[in-house]
């Protein structure tokens, strides 16, 4: 399961840089998009995999049994935050395209 997990971030986090070079602005939104979700997967990924654990503690069992929640809560505030991001940066690139008639980063076509 950890190769799998490995090599999705790794495909996500290649998948986003190539299209953050991009000189077309939705496809640098996409890439950003992609890029947020490999950090995500690392970040709940170093939370530890553990199937059927529960995050919570009770007392006389041991600790290691047990999921961290701390990356599950960074995950879902950051899944939130990119959702808005990516909301904002599609306004952007519409007022953008709205004003110089292109979608190119740099505005101008090549």
């Amino acid at each position: 399961m950890e190769l799998v997990l490995a090599i999705s971030i790794g495909v996500l986090a290649g998948s986003g840089i190539w299209l953050l070079l991009r000189p077309r602005s939705f496809q640098v939104i996409i890439g950003l998009s992609l890029l947020s979700y490999a950090v995500n997967l690392f970040i709940f990924s170093m939370g530890g995999l553990k199937s059927d654990a529960a995050p919570i503690l009770e007392q006389g069992v041991d600790v290691s049994t047990y999921a961290d929640p701390v990356p599950q809560a960074l995950v879902l505030t950051a899944i939130v935050i990119g959702f808005a991001m990516t909301a904002l940066f599609l306004v952007v690139l519409l007022a953008a395209r709205g004003l110089t008639g292109t979608d190119h980063v740099d505005g101008r076509e090549r």
